[in-house]
């Protein structure tokens, strides 16, 4: 007779199993596959920089047929700027060296300036260490008036607030280049990234190679090809449709000879879902309610030409 244990350990077994099965299924829904996935030319292993729609630092590329030829080592921290007993700078050395000869003083028989002795010496002592404080605490404000100014960490503008009938940039007219846009995005380059969302959405839920290759870079739809593949060997297919841009905004733009790019946070809604190929059967997802899902894209251009879809990156 099977005990009550070897059962409860078989139906562990058969629960963990079905999890990773239907855990595998869910993480390779919808274009990318749920990972990150492509190039950023070359800034394809440096973070994108963060914006309201995706506040949390992207994931890091984990399929990229871009070469990461490394950073260089940062140099050996210079002497001065080492923090000493008393914190680092001007302020640290003088008070370091200011307390040494006062120190020194006091075992040759003087105080911090000499001549005082018994209990005059003991006050004029403590009145030294107070002026000296003093003084420390004027130069730390003083520096600290003189420190740089903040680095530029302003978001960009925003993309959307609503789906396609939305105007992209708020209508404004394309913006002068600056740090986080070196290229100058407008209203126009935002509907173009919108019209791509939806419309890669559409093209994979199809399993509609060809459009994809109008819309993607062919790393990228040799990456989409892969996952249909698979899904393909295991008998489903991903359907996906009804996409719809939630808010977006950039992140980032720049240029790299003849060519533009473009890294925009998106949050959009999507019905997602796998269905068995022979049956019709949802196996996984609900066919009826849409899930919000957020995203950082990169998009490229080349001399002039449409934007492309390059890279998708999970948003943390």
């Amino acid at each position: 007779m099977i005990s009550v244990s070897r059962l409860a350990r078989a139906a562990g077994i058969v629960l963990t199993a079905s999890t990773l099965v239907l855990g595998t299924v869910a993480a390779e829904a919808r274009p990318g596959g749920g990972v990150s996935s492509g190039s950023r030319g070359g800034r394809t292993y440096s973070a994108p920089a963060p914006t309201p729609t995706a506040p949390r630092t992207a994931q890091p590329m984990q399929r990229t047929e871009t070469p990461n030829v490394g950073a260089p080592r940062p140099g050996p921290v210079p002497q001065a700027a080492q923090p000493g007993r008393f914190g680092g700078g001007f302020a640290g050395g003088l008070l370091t060296g200011l307390v040494g000869a006062g120190l020194l003083g006091a075992l040759f028989g003087g105080g911090f300036f000499g001549g005082l002795s018994g209990l005059a010496s003991l006050f004029g002592f403590l009145l030294q260490i107070g002026l000296i404080l003093g003084l420390v605490w004027l130069a730390l404000r003083l520096f600290r008036r003189r420190g740089p100014e903040p680095a530029f960490a302003g978001a960009g503008a925003p993309m959307a607030r609503t789906g396609l009938g939305g105007a992209l940039g708020g209508g404004s007219p394309r913006p002068a280049p600056g740090p986080r846009d070196q290229v100058g995005i407008g209203a126009g380059d935002y509907a173009a990234f919108e019209r791509a969302l939806v419309e890669i959405q559409a093209a994979y839920g199809r399993e509609d190679v060809a459009a994809l290759a109008r819309l993607a870079t062919p790393e990228m739809v040799r990456y989409f090809g892969r996952d249909l593949e698979e899904n393909r060997g295991r008998g489903v297919r991903n359907d996906v449709s009804g996409a719809r841009l939630l808010q977006g905004d950039l992140a980032e733009a720049w240029r790299e000879g003849s060519t533009d790019y473009a890294t925009v946070g998106m949050r959009f809604s999507v019905v997602d879902v796998h269905v068995d190929r022979a049956s019709g059967r949802v196996v996984d997802g609900d066919p009826t309610g849409p899930v919000e899902v957020t995203e950082v894209w990169t998009f490229r251009r080349d001399g002039g030409g449409p934007w492309i879809l390059s890279a998708i990156q999970q948003a943390g």
